[in-house]
C-alpha cells in the first residue's frame, strides 16, 4: 500500500489507495492528531504506530464561538499570462458563457406549469418548493437567490413565472431585481390569463427567437466568475482535487478573475488560515463574524459545531471536521481574501470572496450560481450526479472514481500525484467549458435548485 505524508509536522501518513489515516508513531491519548500541518482532532485513547487512526480513536476539538487577531500573511498569486474564452457580451457589461433560456418561478405552486413549459419549449426550469409563506430572513433569503438566478448572465433570456397570490409576487420581485435588461427578463401571472400555458410557450418562443441572434465573442477569461465546492469529500480530497482547484483558483486571481468558496461550517477549524489572507482589517472582521454567526446558528439549534463529516466523508477516510475543513479551504488556493458576501449578494470584487452558505452540496451550488458564479469546479471523492444551474464540473480525487464514473466526472484530479501538469490540464478544461464544450452534468440534464429554509412556515 502506498502511503503520503503530507506535511513534516504531521504525525499520521494517508493511503494513496482508501485515503485513510496511520500513524507515524505512538500517539498518546490526549495528544493532538496533526495533518496537513495542522490538528485535525484529539487522540482519545493511545493509538501504537502503523495503526489505524479514525473516528474510533480521534475525537473532535471544535466547541463554541472564539476569539481572532488579525495576523496577515498575504501571498499574492504570481503573475499569470491571460488567456481568452468565447462568451456572450450582455447590455449591462457582464459575460455569459451560456445562452440558455431559463424560467424561474416565484413560488413552488407553479413547478408543475414550468415543468410542462420546460418539456413544450425546451426552456430549462428549477423547480423549488418556497415563495410563500415565509417571514423574515427566509424570504429574503428566497427572494435574492431567485433574483439572482434571473439576473444571471449565463441565460440568454428567462420566464419569472407567478402564480398572483404568493408573498414573493412579481412586483416585489421587480423591486428586489431593480434596474434589470427588459429583452431578456419577462414575466408572467399565471392567474391573470385563460391559457397560462399558451400565454408562457408564446413568451418562451420570443426569448428563444431573440437569443438565436447572440453570438460569442473573444474575452479575456480574467471576466470570469468561478464557485468553489466539494461534495462526497473522501480522506484524498485534501490532497489531489482540492490543492489542484486550489492552483487553477489561484492563475484566474492572478489574471484579475474572481472566485467564490462556500460552504462555512467546512470552515471550521481551518477558518484562520482565510483570515490571515484577508486584505484588510475590515475583511478580516468580516470573515470572523462570518465564521461565529454560523456557530452560532448551530448553537442555537442545540448542536455540536463539529459534528459535520457525512457517513460517506467517514468511509473515505475523513475523521473531524477540523480535517474536512483543512482540506476543503485548500480550493481556494493562497489568494488573499477580497470580500465577504452574504446570502444573495453578488460577486463584484475580483479576488477571493468567502461567500455564506451551508455545506449541503445543492444549496451550496446554488449559492454559488446566485452570487453569479458562471460555472463551479466541483470536487468530490465518493462521486455525485448533481449540477447546479451553471455548468458543473466534477472532478475526481481518485483515478477509481473518474473510471467507474465516467458520465458523472468530467476531470481526473488522482492524475495530480504524478502528472505536473495536471493543474494546467484543468485550467484549460475551465477555458474550454467556459467556451461552450458541455460538462457531464449538462450531457445528462441534472440540474437542480435548493434555497435554505430556517424559519416559521405560515
Amino acid at each position: 500500500m502506498d502511503f503520503v505524508t503530507i506535511h513534516p509536522l504531521d504525525n499520521v501518513k494517508v493511503s494513496l489507495q482508501d485515503g485513510h489515516k496511520y500513524a507515524l508513531r505512538r500517539i498518546a491519548e490526549g495528544e493532538v492528531v496533526i495533518k496537513y500541518g495542522f490538528p485535525i482532532g484529539i487522540a482519545s485513547q493511545e493509538i501504537p504506530k502503523g495503526c489505524h487512526v479514525h473516528t474510533h480513536n480521534v475525537k473532535t476539538a471544535l466547541s463554541g464561538l472564539l476569539e481572532y487577531s488579525y495576523r496577515p500573511a498575504l501571498h499574492p498569486p504570481a503573475a499569470a499570462v491571460p488567456s481568452e474564452v468565447d462568451a456572450f457580451e450582455r447590455a449591462n457589461r457582464e459575460i455569459g458563457i451560456r445562452n440558455d433560456i431559463w424560467i424561474i418561478n416565484t413560488v413552488g405552486c407553479v413547478n408543475k406549469l414550468a415543468e410542462q413549459l420546460s418539456r413544450k419549449t425546451g426552456a430549462l426550469c428549477f423547480p423549488h418548493p418556497y415563495g410563500c409563506s415565509q417571514l423574515g430572513e427566509d424570504h429574503r433569503i428566497t427572494q435574492q437567490t431567485l433574483c439572482g438566478l434571473i439576473r444571471h448572465p449565463n441565460a440568454g433570456g428567462v420566464l419569472v413565472l407567478g402564480l398572483g397570490c404568493e408573498s414573493n409576487h412579481i412586483a416585489a420581485v421587480k423591486k428586489a431585481l431593480g434596474t434589470y435588461d427588459q429583452r431578456r427578463i419577462r414575466f408572467l401571472n399565471a392567474q391573470d390569463c385563460t391559457d397560462e400555458l399558451a400565454e408562457g410557450a408564446a413568451i418562451l418562443s420570443q426569448l428563444q427567437k431573440q437569443a438565436q441572434g447572440d453570438r460569442r465573442t473573444p474575452v479575456p477569461a480574467s471576466r470570469l466568475k468561478i464557485g468553489l465546492k466539494c461534495g462526497g469529500s473522501d480522506g484524498l480530497s485534501g490532497i489531489t482535487a482540492n490543492p489542484l482547484v486550489g492552483r487553477v483558483t489561484d492563475r484566474l486571481i492572478a489574471m484579475g478573475g474572481a472566485a467564490a468558496l462556500t460552504e462555512v461550517p467546512e470552515m471550521f477549524g481551518a477558518e484562520r488560515l482565510l483570515m490571515n489572507r484577508c486584505v484588510n482589517r475590515a475583511v478580516f472582521e468580516q470573515t470572523v463574524r462570518l465564521i461565529n454567526r454560523y456557530k452560532q446558528y448551530f448553537l442555537a439549534h442545540h448542536q455540536p459545531v463539529g459534528e459535520n463529516p457525512s457517513p460517506g466523508n467517514k468511509a473515505g477516510g475523513i475523521t473531524t471536521l477540523e480535517e474536512k475543513s483543512l482540506g476543503c479551504v485548500q480550493k481556494g488556493g493562497s489568494s488573499p481574501v477580497t470580500a465577504v458576501l452574504d446570502y444573495g449578494e453578488r460577486i463584484t470584487a475580483a479576488g477571493l470572496n468567502l461567500l455564506n452558505g451551508p455545506g449541503n452540496d445543492i444549496v451550496s451550488a446554488t449559492n454559488l450560481a446566485a452570487a453569479g458564479c458562471h460555472l463551479i469546479l466541483f470536487t468530490t471523492g465518493r462521486g455525485t450526479p448533481l449540477g447546479a444551474p451553471v455548468p458543473t464540473i466534477k472532478i475526481a480525487s481518485r483515478s477509481a472514481l473518474a473510471a467507474l464514473k465516467p458520465h458523472w466526472i468530467d476531470f481526473d484530479a488522482g492524475q495530480a500525484l504524478t502528472d505536473p501538469c495536471a493543474a494546467s490540464k484543468l485550467f484549460e478544461l475551465m477555458l474550454c467549458v467556459a467556451s461552450g464544450q458541455p460538462t457531464r452534468n449538462e450531457e445528462n440534464g441534472y440540474r437542480e435548485i435548493a434555497i435554505l429554509k430556517d424559519g416559521v412556515t405560515l
